[in-house]
C-alpha cells in the first residue's frame, strides 16, 4: 500500500465517477422531455431509464470479474471512452430500438467505472486517508444529479436534448484523455482465465465469503430504502418547506459522511459505522413516525444515510486487502445496489398504498434493521473464521 495519497489521480477518478453517474442521470433529469421526442414509444420510454439498473442486477459481479482479469487501468479507460462513444450516438437521437440497445451497452460502461474507480483509489490512498477518498467516492451519485439539475437543464432548455448527451460525452472524454495520461497500472496478481465455469465459482466464492459480500449485503438493505424515501416523502412535508427540504437531503448527507463519517472512521471500524448509521437510520425513521414530514426529522434521516453510503465503500479495503477481491466486493456492492433501486421504491409505494404512511415507516424501519443484522452476522462470521479451531 502507498505510504502517500495521489489526492489529484483520485479526484480525477472521482470526476469519472461522476460521468458513470450521468449515465442515469441524463436521462432522468430530462425523462419528462422524452414523450416529444419519442411519441410512439409509450411505456417502452420507462426501459429507457431502468435498462442500466437491470445490467446492474444481472452483471454487478461479473463485471468486477471481469475487470480484474482484464485490469482496472484498461477497464476504466474502456468504459470511458465507451461511454463517451455511446453518448454521442445518444445525441443523434437514434430509433427506439438502437436507443434502448445503447442504453444496455451504457450499463456495461457503468459498471466497469463503478468496479474500477473505487479499486484504484483504494489503491492510491494511504491508509490514513482512505476513509476520507472513498467517502469522497460515495458522493458522486448525488453530486453528479444536482449538477445535472443545475446545469444540465437549462442547457437542454437553451440547445435541446442532444446537447445534453454531447456535453455528457465530452466530460466522460475529457477524463479519459487525463487517466490515460496520468494514470499508471497497478500491481496485481496475474488473473486467471475467464470462463463460465469461474464466473459461476467466483460467484459462490464472493457471497460465501463474509468479507467480500458484507459491504454490498448491508448495500442492499440501504438502497432499498434510500430512493423509495425520496420518492414518497415528498407529499408529507409541508409545502412552504417541501422544495428545500427536498433539495437539502442529499447535501445533508454529503456533508455529514465527509465530516462526521469521515472523523468517525478513524475511531472504529468501518462496519461498526455502518451499523450506527442504521441505528441513526432507525431512529430518524421513529421521528418522522411520530411527526411525519417534519423537516428537522428529514434532514436528520438523511444524515444517518450519509454515514451509512459513505462507510460502506470505506468497508470494502477494510475487509478486503487485494486489489481482485476489493473489485469483487464492489461489484457485489453495483449488483446489490441496482437490485435494491429496482425493487425498493414499487415496494414501498405498494405498502404506502395498503398500510399508509405508518406502514412506509415501519417498512423501511424494518429493512434498515435487516441491514444492522446482517451485518452483526458476517461481523460473527468472519470472527468465527478468524479463531483457531
Amino acid at each position: 500500500m502507498p505510504q502517500h495519497t495521489s489526492f489529484p489521480l483520485i479526484l480525477t477518478l472521482w470526476g469519472a465517477g461522476l460521468g458513470a453517474a450521468g449515465q442515469y442521470a441524463k436521462i432522468s433529469v430530462i425523462f419528462d422531455r422524452l414523450p416529444e421526442v419519442y411519441p410512439e414509444a409509450g411505456a417502452a420510454l420507462g426501459f429507457i431509464v431502468s435498462l442500466v439498473g437491470f445490467i446492474g442486477i444481472v452483471l454487478g459481479v461479473v463485471a468486477g470479474l471481469v475487470v480484474a482479469r482484464i485490469r482496472y487501468r484498461r477497464a476504466m479507460l474502456l468504459a470511458l471512452w465507451g461511454g463517451a462513444a455511446l453518448s454521442l450516438f445518444q445525441a443523434t437521437l437514434p430509433a427506439m430500438p438502437l436507443m434502448l440497445l445503447s442504453r444496455g451497452l451504457e450499463g456495461v460502461s457503468h459498471l466497469a467505472i463503478v468496479v474500477a474507480a473505487p479499486t484504484l483509489i483504494a489503491q492510491l490512498s494511504a491508509d490514513r486517508h482512505r476513509g476520507l477518498t472513498l467517502t469522497l467516492w460515495s458522493t458522486f451519485f448525488s453530486v453528479a444529479f444536482s449538477l445535472l439539475v443545475a446545469l444540465g437543464l437549462p442547457l437542454v432548455d437553451a440547445y435541446g436534448v442532444p446537447a445534453l448527451f454531447v456535453a455528457h460525452a465530452v466530460w466522460l472524454a475529457l477524463f479519459a484523455v487525463v487517466l490515460t495520461v496520468f494514470l499508471r497500472p497497478i500491481e496485481a496478481p496475474p488473473p486467471s482465465a475467464l470462463s463460465v465455469q469461474g464466473v459461476l465459482r467466483d460467484h459462490l466464492t464472493i457471497y460465501r465469503s463474509p468479507s467480500i459480500a458484507a459491504p454490498g449485503a448491508g448495500w442492499l438493505f440501504y438502497t432499498f430504502c434510500f430512493l423509495g424515501i425520496l420518492t414518497v416523502l415528498p407529499p408529507y412535508i409541508e409545502p412552504e418547506w417541501r422544495a428545500w427540504v427536498m433539495g437539502a437531503m442529499p447535501l445533508v448527507a454529503i456533508a455529514v459522511s465527509m465530516t462526521l463519517g469521515v472523523l468517525l472512521l478513524r475511531y472504529i471500524s468501518a462496519v461498526q459505522l455502518i451499523q450506527l448509521g442504521f441505528a441513526f437510520c432507525i431512529a430518524a425513521l421513529l421521528w418522522l413516525w411520530i411527526a411525519p414530514g417534519l423537516p428537522l426529522a428529514c434532514l436528520a434521516l438523511a444524515g444517518a444515510l450519509g454515514v451509512v453510503q459513505g462507510a460502506s465503500f470505506a468497508a470494502v479495503p477494510q475487509l478486503n486487502t487485494t486489489a481482485a477481491t476489493q473489485s469483487q466486493a464492489y461489484g457485489a456492492l453495483a449488483q446489490t445496489g441496482n437490485l435494491g433501486n429496482t425493487v425498493g421504491t414499487p415496494v414501498l409505494l405498494a405498502v404506502l398504498g395498503i398500510a399508509g404512511f405508518p406502514g412506509l415507516v415501519w417498512t423501511c424501519i424494518i429493512m434498515l434493521a435487516g441491514g444492522l443484522a446482517i451485518h452483526a452476522w458476517m461481523a460473527a462470521r468472519r470472527k468465527a473464521l478468524a479463531s483457531p479451531v
